[in-house]
């Protein structure tokens, strides 16, 4: 198995940050413990490695900044006064050692040099990626080049690695035209070698634009108004606001950046009142120039208003210093920006073979299970059979974020539901692409007929009324879970701005339970540095009695086992095996004795402390001869009192991923959020209900 990769890039803007990012996490999903190092960075004091903070954030690598570089350009052309390369490669050598004994595998990121060395830099890598042992992968900059121009370039790199007699797993040409991908591919196999593995990304016009929060950290602008989400709206063009107002919105775009000089007033407010309109393009961003703000009286008047999707900041410098000082800036891969991330690495994987790459450097499964791995399983299953899920909340801002992100990486087929022109204005304010959606509004659709006839039909024998049966159904959470019943949607998520009782009622009311399954109940799936474990109950029963924490422990093992964890199952209480008496510990114990009856092939353990649980050295102390002791996978806690205080204890202290939580019990996933929730954790929920969907019998 290869142990490293070397990352070589022919020339500046090549789009190596792309790369790099892509092969990270193919990596990070298939190897315990991941280091990055680049063998030189440049000097300075006030600002990290770009690259290596990207990485370090984006896969939460917990390696020391120190410990990822080799030495600094300085102290690199200090080595090589006398032109002897021999001390420099030392010293790069003795620090890529010492990261080495801590990492199974090591990505490594080549030089990016300037000036009078720049022409040799390639050959300088080739020799550094000997020296430390590591093959490979060479990333040529399509960009702007014909296919005759890259043909050139890959024999000339080609003759470079044979001469430094390196070892070469392939090359990536990168920032291709889309129409010249088709050529470029045909042309590498026919040069290729056995072993070889190559690939051509076409070039994305999107990953070339810059940020707001990019320009305003170039620019050292001070934000005064706006918060930290708009900061990350992509700019896609930059006007100067020169002109009366009127004439300056002949001029606007969807994503343009405007920059004024701080005292046109006129200008501020108008551009402000387009963010009100749905007749105008929405602008990404306002620059007032000339270290000029609004006065008191207009701030107060911006200040008052609702919050506008625009971040306006000041600088100093006059109009033109700045436009020419943007021109300048090259955009870069962020790890505060989410969304461009992902979009980044739905490019990767529609254009790299993944599984070559496994082949190539002879990756395995690995023993443990990190959270990165664990949320790769969760796309990689969800993608496998797409399914339709269905979220009532179409106008919260974050589940229309998530939505972004699930279409972009194209795992699951969703409708929202909303006013469709709400829904969408509400998208395009906030430079959200949700193309692709399908929308459902609750009160013009052609379901609703349908819906609520059937919702009269179940529930009649209550008391409901046809006419109050066709307003429930108006209802974005009845509405929602009777898609899920009708078949026309495979899960719902819902709770971003609704309480629990709102988003699983109606599931309760019809959908209701499996057979023998007398509750709902739900698990927490928790993501610890080298393992997942299972928490439940947690959120919705508040003191379940003997069958009830059965049933629970059940369920919650047919959840593991759905999510690729062996069931070894810890009935929690206060005492260990025999030692303990009380009403609480028999009711465990009992607990205990209904799984074995109805489910005698599953290992579990109960009454256990949890100490002894999860404790192997405690578990030999306690209970020796149990399947379960000190290697517990699912831990059932007596009430919710126990479990819910338990599950945010533990994740706060020890920092894991807390996945859920996830309904239990249902004959259809429904699935509830936290009204607190990240984006992150809509998006992390929507696969799971996808994937419980993939599990139910149809029919």
């Amino acid at each position: 198995m290869v142990k490293n990769l070397y990352i070589a890039a022919t020339e500046a803007e090549s789009g190596k940050s792309l790369i790099l990012l892509g092969l990270m996490n193919i990596l990070t999903r298939h190897v315990n413990k991941v280091g990055f190092f680049r063998p030189i960075i440049r000097s300075d004091e006030k600002h990290l490695d770009k690259d290596i903070e990207l990485i370090t954030r984006k896969f939460n690598l917990s390696i020391p900044y120190e410990s990822m570089y080799g030495i600094t350009s300085n102290e690199a052309f200090d080595l090589i006064q006398d032109g002897n390369m021999d001390p420099l490669f030392t010293a790069i050598l003795n620090k890529y050692k010492r990261l080495e004994s801590q990492c199974d595998f090591i990505l490594c990121e080549g030089t990016e040099f300037t000036g009078a060395l720049k022409p040799f830099e390639f050959d300088f890598n080739a020799q550094l990626a000997n020296n430390i042992g590591a093959p490979v992968i060479a990333v040529v900059n399509g960009y702007g080049k014909s296919v005759v121009d890259i043909a050139d370039t890959v024999q000339l790199i080609k003759n470079v690695l044979n001469r430094e007699k390196c070892q070469y797993i392939g090359m990536v040409i990168n920032r291709v035209k889309l129409e010249d991908r088709h050529a470029i591919s045909q042309f590498l196999d026919k040069i290729k070698t056995k072993d070889e593995i190559d690939f051509v990304i076409p070039e994305i016009g999107l990953l070339q634009k810059l940020t707001i929060r990019q320009i305003s950290n170039a620019l050292h602008a001070k934000l005064i108004y706006g918060d930290q989400e708009v900061l990350d709206y992509d700019v896609m063009d930059y006007k100067i606001g020169a002109m009366n107002a009127g004439n300056i919105l002949k001029h606007t775009t969807d994503g343009t950046l405007v920059i004024t000089p701080g005292d046109r007033t006129d200008v501020l407010v108008t551009l402000f009142m387009t963010l009100l309109s749905d007749n105008f393009p929405k602008i990404a961003g306002i620059i007032l120039t000339g270290g000029i703000s609004p006065d008191d009286s207009l701030m107060k008047l911006l200040s008052g208003m609702k919050k506008l999707p625009v971040a306006i900041s000041r600088v100093d410098s006059d109009t033109y210093d700045t436009a020419l000082k943007i021109q300048k800036i090259k955009p870069v891969l962020s790890p505060d920006n989410e969304r461009r991330l992902a979009l980044a690495l739905e490019h990767f994987e529609k254009y790299v073979d993944e599984i070559k790459i496994k082949e190539r450097i002879e990756l395995s499964s690995p023993g443990v299970i990190t959270p990165i791995m664990f949320e790769y399983e969760l796309f990689e299953r969800a993608r496998s059979h797409k399914k339709h899920i269905v979220l009532p909340e179409g106008l919260d801002e974050r589940i229309l974020r998530a939505t972004e992100i699930l279409l972009s990486r194209n795992v699951i087929d969703i409708t929202l539901l909303g006013n469709e022109e709400e829904i969408f204005n509400k998208a395009a304010s906030l430079h959200i692409n949700i193309d692709g959606a399908n929308i459902i509004d609750p009160y013009d659709n052609d379901l609703i007929n349908d819906y609520s006839a059937t919702y009269y039909r179940l529930r009649k024998e209550k008391g409901i009324t046809r006419e109050a049966a066709k307003d429930v159904m108006y209802d974005v959470s009845y509405l929602g879970t009777m898609m899920v019943y009708k078949g026309h949607a495979d899960g719902m998520v819902s709770g971003a701005a609704h309480t629990t009782q709102h988003t699983i009622r109606p599931a309760f009311e019809f959908i209701k339970t499996k057979p023998g399954f007398s509750i709902v109940s739900s698990s927490f799936l928790m993501c610890f540095e080298d393992r997942v474990l299972v928490y439940g109950d947690c959120a919705v029963n508040p003191n379940p009695n003997s069958e009830q924490l059965a049933d629970i422990a059940i369920s919650s093992s047919n959840t593991a086992q759905m999510f690729g964890i062996e069931p070894r199952i810890a009935m929690l209480s206060y005492s260990t095996g025999q030692s303990g008496k009380g009403a609480d510990v028999e009711k465990v114990r009992e607990a205990t004795k209904i799984v074995r009856e109805r489910r005698p092939g599953l290992k579990v353990e109960g009454p256990i402390q949890y100490d002894a649980a999860i404790d192997a050295t405690v578990a030999r102390l306690k209970m020796p001869d149990s399947e379960v002791a000190g290697k517990a996978t699912i831990y059932i806690f007596p009430d919710l009192n126990t479990g819910n205080n338990t599950y945010k204890a533990v994740q706060r202290a020890s920092g894991a991923v807390a996945v859920g939580p996830v309904l239990q019990g249902l004959n259809k996933p429904v699935n509830d959020l936290s009204r607190g929730c990240l984006v992150k954790d809509i998006v992390n929920t929507v696969m799971i209900t996808a994937i419980q969907a993939q599990e139910e019998k149809v029919g």
